[in-house]
């Protein structure tokens, strides 16, 4: 089983370092820098923490933010050196607004409540395009992922309503991994990343990892088109992901649930020159009677206003309840 009309290619992924510390035992959210890493671990003890990683997978020290989350899932570096926290999570969908923490190097941060325009969604990824703009892609059980943004600039203090601005168009795989072995699982998103020039964009569920060449900057519309696949086999339950500014692929998986002792940082040398804008085309033919383009009135123009720059059935829905690991205790 493969996603229609997207290619396969199967480079080679291959293990850079062991990830031992239980500080990273639910590792959810992956940024690079090309020297370090940052990381984010799935779970909720009240403070925000980001973990710098060197590239042997030691914590070299911890970013801690004076804020209580309820659910991180992953997280962005901007070029500015502002790490992103997407506060998405949602398993039990109970949550009236969800979060982007924008945290300093030093521990300093803002916060950013976000509502959807069409109920609550359960969501794991974070896309951060080159004009800044956050992009957040929900973990469906049934139907394809949703992928919305703010309609306007972030405020402290003040919930930002977003706006639906894509579906993608992933399947289910046949590649073996995640926490239950079954199509359902190998579609689910758990996390995103934006290489450092923001001409390609990744999304990986458990099992895969999908890459949609963005050439003119509009990733709403790329998330849109076939992507690239990359299978990502025998990850226990993998949820991060990253790319280093050479456009290597990073991935990681948990390994605390699954009762294992440590999980692989890996890598897929080149992924973002895997990602191949489709040739453009052209047609010479006539407009259809009826149909004349030049009376159609003109296409609106982007309004969102600048902002921080942020750097099936019974069956799937019961599959999703044994992936909830977690009650959280409060909202932030």
């Amino acid at each position: 089983m493969s996603t229609a009309g997207s290619a396969s290619a199967e480079p080679a992924v291959a293990d850079v370092c062991a990830v031992t510390d239980e500080r990273l035992a639910e590792l959810s959210g992956l940024a690079s820098d090309g020297g370090q890493w940052f990381a984010v671990n799935d779970s909720d003890d009240g403070r925000l923490l980001i973990q710098v990683m060197d590239r042997n997978c030691a914590i070299t020290r911890t970013i801690t933010v004076p804020t209580n989350p309820l659910d991180v899932e992953d997280l962005a570096l901007a070029p500015d050196g502002t790490l992103w926290a997407a506060d998405t999570g949602d398993n039990g969908k109970s949550r009236e607004t969800v979060a982007l923490h924008a945290v300093s190097p030093d521990g300093s941060a803002r916060l950013y409540r976000l509502t959807y325009p069409d109920g609550k969604h359960d969501a794991e990824a974070l896309l951060v395009d080159r004009d800044g703009i956050a992009h957040i892609v929900t973990k469906e059980t049934i139907g394809s992922p949703l992928v919305y943004r703010p309609v306007s600039g972030l405020t402290e203090g003040v919930p930002t309503p977003m706006e639906q601005v894509a579906r993608v168009p992933i399947s289910g795989t046949d590649t073996p991994g995640g926490p239950l072995q079954n199509s359902v699982v190998t579609r689910l998103v758990t996390g995103g990343a934006m290489s450092r020039d923001g001409q390609v964009a990744a999304l990986r569920t458990y099992t895969d990892v999908y890459l949609f060449p963005v050439p003119d900057g509009d990733l709403a519309r790329a998330l849109e088109s076939d992507p690239v696949r990359v299978p990502l086999a025998g990850e226990p339950q993998g949820e991060a992901i990253a790319f280093d500014p050479d456009g290597t692929l990073l991935s990681a998986s948990e390994f605390g649930n699954g009762g294992g002792t440590s999980s692989a940082v890996r890598a897929v040398q080149g992924a973002a020159a895997l990602a191949v804008p489709p040739s453009p085309t052209t047609t010479t033919d006539a407009p259809a009677a009826g149909n004349d383009v030049s009376a159609a009135p003109p296409a609106s123009s982007d309004s969102r206003s600048a902002w921080p720059v942020v750097g099936g059935g019974v069956v799937a829905l019961v599959l999703i309840g044994a992936l909830v690991r977690r009650s959280r205790r409060r909202k932030p």
